[in-house]
Order: structure tokens, then sequence, then C-alpha cells
């Protein structure tokens, strides 16, 4: 299970692992975005400090109807206790977790201030 936590902007937020170009665990916490149908998008300045590797360019449509070009990487994540390596868009944003990392899981989230979130995976 995954846990987190509702902040005071009233985003859904979790804990992530990711690992850096030496393999070691860094903690982040990324806003879960059910409309982001992705993995992952981390802000460039965080993937150049963890040396993500470049994958290429992904377009994609965002909320605001407009088509854009982003850098892909891959980036290795711990989720839920496993080892995942997963796209990961460089976007000038705060960190989010899409609904291709979430994909399988129950997603629960208590809305009010300081709620509990969490991610079961599903049977």
């Amino acid at each position: 299970m995954i846990s987190g936590h509702v902040n005071a902007n009233r985003e859904a937020i979790i804990r992530l692992l990711v690992r850096d170009a030496a393999g070691q665990a860094q903690a982040i916490e990324a806003i879960i975005d059910t409309g982001f149908t992705g993995f992952l998008s981390l802000p460039s300045g965080l993937i150049a400090m963890l040396g993500l590797a470049w994958r290429g360019h992904s377009q994609a449509v965002l909320a605001d109807g407009g088509l854009h070009l982003f850098d892909v990487y891959a980036a290795t994540v711990i989720w839920d206790g496993q080892v995942r390596t997963v796209e990961t868009d460089a976007a000038d944003i705060e960190p989010v977790v899409g609904m291709g990392l979430i994909y399988g899981y129950d997603l629960r989230i208590q809305a009010v201030n300081g709620g509990a979130v969490t991610l079961e995976l599903l049977p």
C-alpha cells in the first residue's frame, strides 16, 4: 500500500522514491493527477540533479487544449516496494504522478485538509 495526504492546496500528495544515476533513492513528494495519462512528470532541474537518461520527445495535449512537446527520460522508481522504470516527462511544474503509474490500484482520497490518500493494488 502507498499512503499520503491532502495538503492545504487540496492536492493529493504521495512520497515517491526515485533513483539517481548512482542508484541512490531520493525521496520526492508528488501530486496525484488523474487527468495525466502518463507515468511521471518531474521538473527539469530535478531531472538534471538525478542524472536521468534522456529517451526522446513526446507530444501531449494539456488541459488548456494546446499541443506541447516534452523531453522524455527514464526514471527508476520504487513503487509499492517494487522497482519500476517509467517514462518521465520533463515539465517545469511540481512532480506529478499520473494514471500510467497508478493504473491497477484502488485510489482513495479523504478530500479534506490533512486527509488520508491511499493506493492499494487491485486483486
